[in-house]
């Protein structure tokens, strides 16, 4: 049956469809953040160390989910994205399931390695599919109420998979984890149709989807996508440290129950990031529409103002304290995420956006959930002969270096961001003109 056939079952609506793709990334980050807040539960259980914690956070999953995230948007740019969607989903939810039927350390990782070739599938695909529902000036806004669905998915993750966790132990919470994506696989090819490539553009584009060497060749040649992608990967780097080692921080520094750390992780990360990101993508919207540097500024300003506050988070021994800091750090990790998708699927030709944010995505993970959480745990178990157990308070202060780091990077894309837009609007006008 085709998606025209399917008269009664598919909703046109595109609130509707940008709803399915947020329950979609929702359910990503909780399959992708519960391990977070279930690594003292299996440090005990397998024994580990900070640096084996920190290699099966980051790299373990970072590495197939930025590496099979090209080929998989390659697919995106050509096929069918609705499908493609829910074949991943469904992959990736079945191996969240796995992930609480293991019964050995090597099998744990290899699940979280499934777990993340499956969700490599989900993102450049859903965001090419929003930008074609919404026109240039509202795209921002709704890539940051989807990105929202990373805020929502921590708070599920950290509130329920805590609460799950000390109740019934680990293996419970990664089973229930598991479990909805597999209900929105129903729900997303039964009610969504993939719309028409480049239908809210200004100028409708019928090309076909060129090579990966010409997609390659466009990106490196915008100044604005090179300096946008320094931010957002430094950025990444702060932000997977600190979503990841957070909960092992409190419990270790501040002496938090698995249950507690849940709530305080929810509350701030989920609600108050929640809040925080779709924010950014407003007001990127709303001051870019009068002066486009301003899908650079916003980011720019969500990584500069956690930097006074990121000693006193993690060197204050009053927990109250410690925490009252970490709000704003811990609230504006995935500000970034609107104005940025925003500005890559404008510095390319139509079909090449999924290809282009799929790359956006391997930097960004290669570097921040690649190195980062693995950065943290490496310096933890450095320094703590010398520091004992305040080592990890240092290790993730250090961390915060990457939001420095993306201050430069979305400062310098603002200075070339108008003139790269330019040049690709005028490519994509000049077709329409000839004759």
């Amino acid at each position: 049956m085709n998606d025209a056939s399917a008269s009664g079952r598919i909703v046109d609506s595109r609130g509707w469809v940008l709803g399915v793709l947020t329950s979609i990334y929702l359910v990503n980050f909780i399959d992708r953040q519960i391990l977070a807040i279930l690594l003292p539960q299996v440090k005990a259980e397998f024994d580990l160390s900070d640096t084996f914690l920190g290699l099966l956070v980051g790299p373990t999953f970072a590495f197939f989910y930025a590496t099979m995230g090209l080929p998989l948007a390659l697919l995106a740019d050509r096929v069918n994205r609705r499908r493609l969607i829910a074949a991943s989903l469904a992959l990736f939810s079945a191996m969240t399931i796995a992930c609480g039927l293991v019964v050995q350390f090597w099998q744990l990782a290899v699940a979280r390695i499934l777990t993340g070739v499956g969700e490599a599938g989900t993102g450049p695909a859903s965001q090419t599919m929003i930008t074609d529902l919404y026109p240039p000036e509202r795209r921002a806004r709704a890539q940051a109420i989807y990105a929202t669905g990373a805020n929502l998915g921590v708070l599920v993750a950290f509130a329920a998979g805590g609460a799950i966790a000390q109740a019934w132990g680990w293996r419970a919470a990664f089973i229930a984890a598991g479990i909805p994506g597999l209900v929105i696989a129903v729900v997303l090819l039964a009610t969504v149709r993939d719309p028409r490539r480049g239908a809210s553009d200004p100028v409708a584009s019928q090309e076909n989807a060129p090579a990966f060497g010409t997609v390659m060749g466009q990106l490196w040649r915008s100044r604005a996508f090179r300096y946008t992608a320094l931010g957002a990967c430094s950025t990444c780097f702060t932000a997977y440290a600190l979503g990841s080692f957070f909960p092992l921080f409190l419990s270790r520094s501040h002496g938090l129950s698995t249950a507690e750390i849940g709530i305080v992780m929810a509350l701030i990360m989920g609600v108050c990031g929640g809040l925080a990101t779709y924010a950014a993508g407003h007001l990127a919207d709303r001051f870019g529409r009068r002066d486009q540097r301003w899908y650079s500024w916003v980011p720019a300003l969500a990584a500069l103002a956690p930097l006074p506050l990121a000693p006193i988070c993690f060197l204050a021994p009053d927990t109250g304290v410690a925490l009252a800091a970490a709000i704003v750090p811990l609230s504006l990790t995935a500000a970034f995420i609107g104005p940025t998708i925003a500005i890559v699927q404008r510095l390319v030709p139509v079909r090449s956006r999924a290809t282009a944010v799929a790359t956006l995505i391997l930097i960004d993970n290669i570097v921040g959930l690649g190195l980062g959480p693995q950065f943290v745990g490496l310096a933890s178990d450095l320094w703590k002969p010398a520091l004992g157990e305040d080592s990890l308070r240092y290790a993730m202060l250090a961390a915060m270096a990457g939001s420095a780091v993306s201050v430069f990077g979305f400062v310098m894309a603002a200075r070339h961001l108008r003139t790269d837009i330019a040049a690709r609007e005028a490519a994509a006008a000049a077709p329409a003109s000839i004759g």
